[in-house]
């Protein structure tokens, strides 16, 4: 049996009963119908960058999806400043991202560096400094749970938000294939709207430079906080940032000290004039100025009293000593170590601050 630890990057798990690895897009498909017909338990496994599993293992039939390609498409008439790209389920993630900064290509060079396989991505709706995947995806082939068909699903009926989708609350069935729409014009990146990333790239907020650059100044701030896997780093053996931004109401968020980091996650809505004598329409919550924002968890963890490094005494669990958004595994760490550092995380912001962390990573046979 092929433990969980050989396949996940925070390298904790248990065995899985039986793993099977379908070498072609037409036997990955099959693979998944024949198992999802069987009476035993399924997962689907991609790069295992979010994924936390019990140390008993998983007594059922996980599918590695290892299928790998990227094609590009015939152009499109109406949009001929833009290239359209169709990647396979399998291919890593930041394989594409390098393949498209190589071309000039822009609309994901921000996201450089994500673990991961490519049909992960639109579960989670991966984000990082500035950029999100909805911004780009155009469609995903999906292999339906409730209809056992291949189908095309448009991006838009995928309910992409902040680092979810409807892939991840209800709509089972397994990622084939992605289908993306990047610029093609100027060779620059997209305005880059992440002050850090300015910050290191000597520009301001929305200004742009060549994609490569923009991708070479992500990697650098990732592996600066531990985010690219490097067998020699201790904090690179992680699942990445472990908890979500939280996002809270504007309310809520005035009830915090002043320092605290915060971002509106939507503008200010723009004054309407009215001809005379139409409806009032309803006054929305932007319009009471009832917004959200979205909050620091690395802050709120921080000010709790966890610092980076910290560890309960005797565990191989910790946070990160260049993170605190991130929980490595220092060597030997089980699932159960993971766990309950998490959870005493959750317990310390929640006390401090009044604010439940969610985590981001798949958990499964746990649960904080």
């Amino acid at each position: 049996m092929t433990d969980f630890s050989q396949l996940t990057t925070l390298r904790v798990g248990g065995p899985a009963a039986r793993l099977v690895e379908p070498a072609t897009r037409d036997e990955l498909v099959a693979t998944t119908l024949r198992t999802w017909s069987e009476p035993e338990d399924w997962l689907l496994l991609g790069g295992g960058s979010n994924l936390v599993v019990a140390d008993e293992g998983f007594d059922g039939t996980v599918v590695r999806v290892v299928t790998r390609g990227i094609e590009v498409l015939t152009p499109q008439p109406d949009s001929p400043r833009s290239v359209r790209l169709r990647v396979e389920a399998g291919e890593p993630w930041d394989a594409v991202v390098a393949h498209t900064a190589a071309q000039g290509w822009s609309g994901i060079e921000a996201l450089s560096g994500i673990p991961g396989s490519s049909g992960a991505a639109p579960v989670q709706n991966i984000g990082a400094y500035g950029q999100e995947l909805a911004s780009s995806l155009v469609a995903i082939d999906f292999l339906d749970f409730d209809t056992d068909s291949l189908i095309r699903v448009p991006a838009a009926e995928l309910g992409l938000g902040y680092r979810t989708s409807a892939l991840k609350h209800g709509r089972l069935g397994l990622v084939v294939g992605l289908e993306l729409a990047l610029a093609n014009d100027t060779g620059l990146s997209q305005p880059i709207a992440y002050a850090q990333l300015a910050t290191t790239l000597g520009v301001r907020i929305g200004d742009r430079v060549p994609v490569a650059e923009l991708r070479a100044a992500v990697l650098e701030t990732r592996a600066s906080k531990g985010m690219l896997w490097d067998e020699a780093d201790p904090d690179s053996a992680s699942a990445g940032s472990f908890f979500t931004n939280p996002v809270v109401s504007e309310q809520f968020a005035r009830g915090l000290p002043a320092d605290a980091p915060r971002w509106p996650t939507a503008p200010e809505e723009a004054h309407r004039v009215l001809p005379l004598g139409a409806d009032i329409p309803p006054i929305t919550r932007a319009a009471r100025g009832e917004y959200l924002v979205k909050l620091s968890a690395a802050w709120l963890i921080e000010k709790s009293g966890i610092s980076r490094g910290f560890a309960i005494p005797g565990s191989r669990a910790a946070v990160s000593s260049k993170h605190t958004l991130a929980i490595v595994n220092r060597g030997g760490a089980t699932a159960r170590d993971v766990v309950q550092l998490a959870g005493y995380i959750q317990t310390r912001v929640m006390s401090e601050f009044g604010v439940n962390l969610q985590p981001e990573p798949v958990l499964v046979g746990v649960q904080l």
